[in-house]
């Protein structure tokens, strides 16, 4: 998939045909590339989920994880790994499957096929996943810990509400904010990652790291961009039925206030962000392309 896959075919546009016929494979791809690189940046990213509730500092969101204890550290784990895994196998399965059905698989894909794959892509996966990112969110804030102790008692909580509430202030809170996040973040993930991962590799730069720069640059550009909604996504999404539970105006009012009226308080966690979303989308893209190229070669020798 870089430059050691070019020099194997020859002909970038042969490359790219022969990628798609293996884009089934990136289901399972993109689940493995997405599980370890949850599994190594999950502490970084409940430091940045501690700084989108409380306003805090770096310093302030880790002491108060010290005072918690590593009994409770790793609480609210298997949401995201689970969700990351399913995200992993939806983002990289669907939008090979829709470039595959929508692209001509003898010519280059155009910006406009990888954006419209990548938003449909994040489209589903926020259909998908709303639900765990629901009960991770609920998980992760301390405040919560005595009347939800477990995944199951936040489970048990949802579905003591009637279906339409079950649905909309239960599972699917925030679902249009989630879309909006997803859908354009993955569009601009995808629309840029081959490009600028080609051109990198065009420079002769060793094996995985124009996939490993690509993954980073996208992928921190692309948080960054996007940092307001996930902290309202957050915050909405940690509330439950009572007196804290805010429709969307209240709840852009409170995080706005809550933030001091500053942009840069809104961002705080911006610089951990930066850290965790290099990580994350780099070691995920390496590991993606990596293993698709392999197992795609090993296909072709059998």
């Amino acid at each position: 998939m870089g430059d050691k896959a070019r020099m194997q075919h020859g002909d970038p546009e042969r490359r790219e045909e022969e990628e798609r016929r293996w884009s089934s494979r990136s289901f399972n791809v993109g689940a493995i590339s997405s599980f370890l690189s949850t599994l190594m940046t999950f502490p970084i990213y409940k430091t940045i989920f501690r700084q989108q509730i409380h306003a805090f500092s770096i310093r302030e969101a880790i002491q108060q994880l010290r005072q918690e204890g590593m009994r409770r550290f790793y609480r609210g784990l298997f949401p995201p790994l689970l969700s990351k895994t399913l995200q992993g196998t939806l983002l990289f399965g669907t939008h090979d499957s829709l470039l595959l059905l929508t692209s001509n698989p003898s010519e280059p894909c155009t910006l406009r096929e990888r954006w419209t794959a990548g938003f449909l892509s994040g489209s589903v996966e926020a259909l998908v996943l709303n639900p765990f990112e629901r009960v991770q969110n609920v998980l992760q804030d301390g405040r919560k810990d005595a009347r939800f102790p477990n995944t199951r008692s936040i489970l048990q909580e949802f579905n003591s509400y009637g279906l339409k509430e079950r649905l909309i202030v239960g599972y699917y809170r925030g679902l249009s904010l989630v879309l909006l996040r997803n859908s354009l973040g993955s569009a601009l993930y995808f629309s840029f990652k081959d490009p600028l991962r080609d051109g990198l590799a065009a420079r002769g730069l060793p094996s995985l790291l124009p996939a490993l720069v690509s993954g980073s640059v996208n992928g921190t550009v692309t948080c960054l961009a996007l940092y307001p909604l996930s902290v309202l996504i957050a915050n909405m999404q940690s509330q439950i039925v009572g007196r804290d539970f805010l429709g969307l105006q209240q709840s852009v009012w409170s995080v706005w206030e809550s933030h001091g009226r500053k942009l840069s308080i809104l961002y705080r966690g911006g610089s951990l962000l930066v850290l965790r979303s290099c990580l994350t989308w780099g070691l995920t893209t390496a590991i993606h392309d990596f293993l698709k190229e392999n197992t795609g070669q090993k296909s072709q020798e059998e």
